[in-house]
């Protein structure tokens, strides 16, 4: 608990088992009282190895309902739980869990109610390991979503974020895609209510276990990240 908030780790996972240990351990649990983890019908023995290190709240999807599909299983059980503050990011140790307490405290302390893991301040992207492809078509696109939505975001594609719960009430999460774009229509949501935004610089690791999609499902997702700022 901070400050007498209470904080929440949601961890949407797929094919986490070989990772999933390592990221747990890492979480600070003298901040974090809860940590749910949704299974997307994996392949592996997630669940069970989620079970094993004592996560207490697991949930199993029947059938894969895709990357937003399992976030918004996330939240909604956070919500259901009553957390004040809650912390997203993949159990694939792509992202660090020790960055929680710095974002915990900037929701905590009222200075932003969102707070991304961005991989592009400093040079952690290229640093950890990003693809040159997959850099700068994240430059190329941030820099178009930020002249559409007239934000100045340094990366919209993070997967590590975290939000307090009046957020997550606030805007309509089922309205939107099941899959990748996702985040985006989360953000441009978050934007349009008039919330504001804040970013802390995240190291990030590329791995073979590390989560990723390839170079179709990324054009896709580009296409619909545009198609959600036009709308906005």
């Amino acid at each position: 608990m901070y400050n007498n908030l209470k904080v929440v780790v949601v961890l949407p996972a797929y094919n986490a088992a070989k990772t999933l240990e390592k990221t747990y351990q890492e979480i600070p649990f003298d901040i974090v009282d809860e940590v749910v983890l949704v299974d997307d019908a994996s392949k592996d023995d997630t669940a069970e190895v989620a079970k094993r290190i004592g996560i207490k709240h697991v949930i199993v999807q029947k059938k894969n309902k895709g990357y937003g599909g399992n976030q918004k299983s996330c939240y909604a059980k956070a919500l259901e739980l009553n957390m004040d503050i809650v912390i997203m990011f993949h159990p694939d140790y792509q992202y660090t869990p020790l960055l929680i307490r710095a974002m915990v405290s900037i929701i905590g302390n009222g200075l932003y109610p969102v707070v991304l893991g961005s991989r592009i301040l400093g040079k952690g992207a290229l640093e950890g390991g990003m693809p040159l492809y997959k850099y700068f078509f994240n430059r190329v696109l941030t820099l178009a979503q930020n002249i559409i939505m007239n934000q100045k975001l340094s990366e919209y594609h993070t997967g590590y974020r975290a939000f307090s719960s009046e957020v997550l009430r606030k805007i309509n999460l089922a309205a939107n895609s099941d899959d990748f774009v996702f985040d985006n229509q989360m953000l441009a949501q978050i934007f349009y209510a008039d919330f504001q935004i804040g970013e802390v610089t995240c190291p990030t690791k590329y791995f073979e276990e590390a989560s990723s999609i390839n170079f179709r499902r990324s054009a896709i997702y580009g296409i619909g990240c545009l198609y959600t700022e036009i709308l906005y």
